[in-house]
């Protein structure tokens, strides 16, 4: 994946502009970065001068130890949401606000998508917003990402979901192809965005979706179809095999698309050839 830009949308290669704010949905978004490199570095320098610092190894260590925090509120269905960030921790990628995500609550948006009652789970939450605005339109989430990537994610529901609707979030640990099987087969909906990134995982992406799906499972994935990582395969080559996979909505711009996908196609066991 495309490594993270301070205090707004990570920066991909892929794309001329790297900031969300001119897609639709969300001109109201403002940034609030916690003191930016620079910042941070303009300061520690001056206290230096000054005799703070006693040596230029601890200002290296005080920048390297200190995370940067960046906030930032979209508007989505009726609902304000404020994302923190935390940058310089050892959370990668998953600090991001990927474009991707963005695509998806604005769908959501545009499609007046109701999760009222419903069953869902995100896979890859990172940041979380994907998953909290479902939690914001009724639905019963259950938000998943690596184990170092919870604390981020448990912080922005505490900030965003009311306190009469924190019983319908949960937060847990989610390696896709091992860790799968700890969770129930019968979700409603199934989301994920910018999760298509690398072939490597495909396999066990796949072997995961085929566990939580049933029947009636609603999947939408909202992917940047990037070059040379065979997204493109995974979603209409590989996904038709075992699911029914339509296109329902595209930025062509951003190279984004969102894909409904549903009722899984017979297979035997949990094993699923990719």
């Amino acid at each position: 994946m495309d490594s993270a830009r301070i205090g707004g949308i990570p920066n991909d290669p892929d794309q001329e502009k790297t900031s969300g704010q001119d897609l639709p949905g969300d001109q109201k978004g403002t940034t609030k970065t916690k003191g930016s490199f620079r910042e941070i570095l303009g300061k520690v320098t001056r206290n230096q001068r000054q005799g703070e610092f006693a040596s230029p190894y601890i200002t290296i260590d005080w920048l390297l130890l200190k995370p940067l925090r960046s906030e930032k509120q979209f508007n989505f269905c009726g609902h304000s949401i404020l994302i923190t960030q935390h940058h310089g921790s050892n959370l990668g990628f998953s600090a991001s606000i990927w474009e991707a995500a963005l695509v998806l609550c604005q769908y959501f948006e545009k499609e007046k998508i109701d999760f009222l009652g419903k069953k869902v789970i995100e896979l890859g939450s990172g940041t979380g917003l994907v998953g909290i605005l479902a939690v914001l339109l009724g639905g019963d989430v259950t938000l998943t990402d690596r184990e170092n990537v919870l604390s981020q994610i448990q912080y922005n529901v505490s900030v965003n979901i009311p306190s009469d609707s924190k019983h319908r979030s949960k937060v847990c640990p989610l390696a896709w192809g091992k860790d799968h099987v700890h969770f129930p087969t019968d979700y409603d909906f199934i989301l994920g965005s910018d999760i298509v990134y690398t072939s490597l995982t495909y396999p066990l992406l796949l072997k995961t979706l085929h566990h939580l799906s049933k029947g009636s499972t609603i999947i939408y994935l909202s992917s940047k179809l990037r070059k040379g990582n065979h997204s493109i395969s995974f979603h209409e080559e590989l996904l038709p095999q075992h699911y029914n996979c339509q296109r329902v909505h595209i930025v062509e711009s951003k190279a984004i698309s969102v894909y409904k996908i549903s009722s899984i196609k017979p297979a035997a066991g949990d094993d699923v050839a990719a």
